[in-house]
């Protein structure tokens, strides 16, 4: 299971004078925006360095929550990083955004399996290969999970 790759592929503290540095380091000229803390996110899971991924990935969601983007790339690194109940809530947030996302749907799955959800595993994933039925990844993911139990 490749969650790596896709298919497609503090308070403000003043400080004692104007233009000095808050006591906490930064003034808020220095605050990263969430894009800037999704391109180090997505830089540090590059890097393999998951965990602290999705520690920057965090603070870009609470800056812009609802992002699909944030959102998948957070998911993502919490996977990575054996975060699997943070991974599947994050990426049913990402369904929240976008339902129709072939990648959720996926990672959704991939995320339920690990956790022993398997019957709710194959929903999703059997909804990602419906929705992108040329993905051999989604396919496969699907198979492995062998038949559904008799009822």
């Amino acid at each position: 299971m490749d969650l790596e790759r896709r298919p497609d592929d503090a308070d403000d503290q003043a400080g004692d004078a104007p233009g000095e540095t808050p006591a906490g380091g930064s003034s808020a000229d220095d605050r990263e925006t969430a894009y800037e803390l999704l391109q180090r996110g997505t830089a540090l899971s590059g890097g393999r360095h998951y965990a602290q991924a999705a520690i920057v990935l965090a603070r870009a969601d609470r800056l812009e929550p609802g992002k699909g983007s944030i959102l998948e790339a957070l998911g993502r690194a919490h996977f990575m990083s054996g975060q699997l109940a943070g991974a599947a809530e994050t990426f049913e947030r990402l369904l929240e955004v976008d339902p129709s996302s072939h990648y959720g749907h996926y990672a959704l799955g991939q995320s339920l399996k690990r956790l022993g959800r398997t019957a709710e595993a194959r929903t999703h994933l059997r909804v990602a290969v419906a929705l992108s039925p040329d993905s051999r990844l989604y396919r496969d993911a699907l198979a492995r999970l062998g038949p559904p139990p008799p009822d």
